[in-house]
C-alpha cells in the first residue's frame, strides 16, 4: 500500500475513492460498452419489462435493511 495514502485517515481516503469513482462516473463515454454488454443490458431490459414488476420504493429497501441490522 502507499504510505502516504495509508497515513490519511480512513475518512480522508474514502473521501478521495468517492471523488476518484464520481470523476470516472463523469467520463463515462471514455469506456464504451462491448456488444456482449449492450446485449446483456438489452436482455435485462426485456425481461424487466416482461415481469411487469415495477419493484420497490429505495426507502422501502432502506426501511427493511435497517430493521435487520
Amino acid at each position: 500500500m502507499n504510505t502516504r495514502l495509508s497515513r490519511l485517515p480512513i475518512g480522508e481516503r474514502i473521501k478521495l475513492v468517492e471523488e476518484l469513482w464520481d470523476s470516472i462516473a463523469a467520463d463515462q463515454k471514455a469506456l464504451p460498452l462491448t456488444n456482449e454488454q449492450k446485449a446483456e443490458l438489452d436482455r435485462r431490459l426485456d425481461a424487466y419489462e416482461a415481469d411487469g414488476n415495477q419493484g420497490r420504493l429505495a426507502g422501502e429497501s432502506i426501511s427493511d435493511i435497517r430493521r435487520k441490522l
